[in-house]
């Protein structure tokens, strides 16, 4: 049987293997736990990142974990060269990408009678990014596609679900956009 000091080190070694979030669920069936003992591993081992001096964190990504830098040290990642660093959001891409986000799913139709101008070139570039993804048709006539936002987009902006979106009133997503962090 593991201790929990070998469990954790082979969540460590999953999660640093994977690059991408791993369900809580497949990383339970890999260390042969339930799901509320794998939690609790992980909240335990999430607190210990926090509070360590330690270049990386563990983040929980709507129900998958994930090993992340820490972002006060991105100026340092950025040395590493362009290689590494993304292009930032236009103005367009992050009124679409908050319209997106806070009314999930939508349709095309519905982004371009909130902005008022075409939307392809913009939603292409979200679907690129990997920041939304289609979500499967709408009922409507002509069955348009429908969009929400992926992993990457919690990975990105630093949520763990969706529930941690700022509150949203009536009329303000270009200030709520000015607020969402990229890069």
């Amino acid at each position: 049987m593991n201790t929990i000091n070998d469990t954790e080190m082979i969540i460590e070694a999953v999660l640093f293997a994977a690059g991408d979030p791993v369900p809580l669920d497949k990383l339970a069936e890999i260390i042969e736990q339930d799901k509320k003992t794998t939690r609790g591993i992980l909240t335990n081992m999430q607190y210990k990142y926090q509070h360590s001096s330690r270049g990386i964190m563990l983040r929980e990504l709507d129900g998958a974990w994930q090993l992340c830098t820490k972002p006060e040290l991105n100026a340092y990642i950025a040395r590493l060269g362009p290689v590494r660093k993304k292009q930032g959001l236009t103005p367009a891409a992050y009124e679409t990408l908050a319209i997106i986000a806070y009314n999930q799913p939508v349709t095309k139709a519905y982004i371009e009678q909130i902005r008022g101008v075409n939307s392809d070139s913009v939603i292409m570039k979200l679907m690129e990014r990997n920041l939304i993804r289609e979500a499967g048709r709408d009922d409507a006539p002509g069955r348009p596609k429908l969009y929400e936002t992926t992993e990457e987009f919690l990975r990105v902006f630093g949520f763990s679900s969706l529930k941690d979106l700022p509150p949203l009133e009536m009329n303000e997503i270009p200030e709520v956009v000015e607020k969402m962090p990229f890069d």
